[in-house]
């Protein structure tokens, strides 16, 4: 039975299970320390658990996630829910700030390995990871007494036994560690599950706390630095708040996510952005509903559009196909609202997926118009019904493409239709397949 040396409230269930699980079976030489913060100069770092080990020194994420989860990149894309920033490379960075908590008490301390490790909790859940690049630094709960008792994941530089610097450690995470008292609260939202994010931004599933058992939300919290001078100071809020702004000017659709509130947080170090909880998965890893999910989402394209919105960032990360098989558009973190006096499209060259860039805006994004939108639809709509990504501007895909799908795809902007133009032929197709199938049904 380990020792639980301290620690804050759970947030959710899987924390708690986790915990129990390693003080009930990890061997008595282990210690935990759960639910606290690490400050490292001008960041903070929530961690579920730390647990020393004769050999390292581990920091715990847990995720309830459930299902297939696909790893592509620096993205996590579970069945239930959107894309979502690597829990990995995120813990990867909180184990950085440890040792060098660990360093800055005792330089003697450097020999210690700190490694990270994302526990999935639910039995059905399951890592696809091509790459590799998260597999090493994820595991089971089921697995996860035998995956933190590996001294071979020491890596080279680190002792393979840290019980004679037990003390020191112990020592520094007293004078750094602070516990965490309840579950994180953004305004009047409670948190209820960490969904992922990264460096800038953190995604929450949240309910009001004024009525618990309602509905959730999701929360994007974005980091932001309330020390620079008061020009970058509004010009990240201006980024920040523009997907806010964007939605904002959309009237709501079915198939466009829908913002319900905006705040800043404190002395502005953060502010959080509240969306519908759409239920439901990322197209990227939900590829079955074929031609209704790609006509919702020319849907709320055409509806974006008809409201001088551009998405300028549209891939499968981006649209959610709800339980019942429809589809919402989300991510316009780096849309166009129209017109206005300040600019995001600087920071589009660092998130975009050229897949799914016009041509005529690979070396220009900030030119990109409602007609690259319609560009990008169409390689999400060629992937869809092809399984593959089109070759190049010669690229038809065979009869299960429509023709105005390759017309979405021209290189030429001024060729493409329209959203509304495209949804318009689509359906049109649809109901000349239900008429031919009625009149085959009436010869018959």
């Amino acid at each position: 039975m380990a020792e639980i040396v301290g620690g804050g409230i759970p947030v959710n269930d899987a924390e708690r299970r986790v915990i129990a699980h390693l003080r009930d079976h990890a061997p008595a030489d282990w210690l935990l320390l759960h639910n606290v913060e690490i400050p490292r100069r001008d960041d903070l770092f929530e961690v579920d658990l730390i647990v020393l080990t004769p050999h390292s020194l581990v920091v715990v994420d847990v995720k309830g996630t459930r299902g297939r989860i696909e790893v592509s990149g620096a993205r996590w894309f579970p069945q239930r829910g959107g894309a979502v920033g690597s829990p990995v490379t995120k813990l990867r960075g909180t184990a950085r700030a440890l040792k060098g908590l660990l360093v800055d008490a005792h330089r003697r301390l450097e020999r210690v390995y700190v490694d990270s490790l994302v526990v999935l909790t639910s039995p059905d859940a399951e890592l696809a990871d091509p790459a590799g690049r998260d597999a090493a630094n994820t595991t089971h709960l089921d697995a996860l007494i035998d995956t933190l008792a590996d001294v071979t994941r020491v890596r080279r530089g680190g002792s393979p036994d840290v019980r004679p610097y037990a003390d020191a450690i112990l020592d520094a995470l007293h004078q750094s560690v602070r516990r965490s008292t309840a579950p994180p609260r953004f305004g009047n939202w409670e948190v209820e599950e960490q969904l992922g994010g990264d460096a800038k931004v953190t995604e929450y599933r949240a309910f009001n706390a004024t009525l618990p058992g309602s509905e959730t939300v999701l929360l994007r919290v974005y980091q932001a630095d309330p020390l620079a001078d008061q020009t970058a100071r509004a010009a990240e809020r201006q980024r920040i708040a523009n997907a806010y702004q964007t939605l904002a000017r959309i009237p709501p659709h079915l198939n466009v996510v829908r913002s319900r509130d905006f705040f800043a947080i404190d002395d502005e170090s953060r502010f959080v952005l509240v969306l519908d909880d759409v239920h439901g998965q990322s197209l990227h890893v939900r590829p079955a509903a074929r031609l209704t999910v790609i006509q919702d989402m020319l849907r709320g394209l055409a509806h974006a559009h008809a409201n001088g919105v551009i998405h300028r960032a549209l891939t499968p990360a981006s649209v959610l196909v709800t339980d019942d098989g429809h589809a919402v558009l989300t991510g316009f973190d780096y849309a166009k609202p129209g017109a206005r006096n300040f600019t995001v499209a600087h920071e589009l060259g660092n998130v975009l997926d050229m897949h799914y860039v016009a041509p005529e805006c690979h070396e220009r994004p900030d030119r990109m118009t409602p007609a690259s939108d319609v560009y990008a639809a169409g390689v999400i709509a060629y992937q869809l019904l092809t399984g593959e990504l089109p070759s190049g501007p010669d690229a038809h895909g065979g009869p299960e493409v429509p023709e105005v799908v390759t017309r979405m795809l021209d290189h030429s902007a001024a060729k493409r239709p329209t959203a509304a133009d495209s949804l318009a032929s689509l359906e049109g197709i649809r109901q000349e397949s239900r008429l031919r199938r009625l009149f085959r049904r009436v010869l018959s």
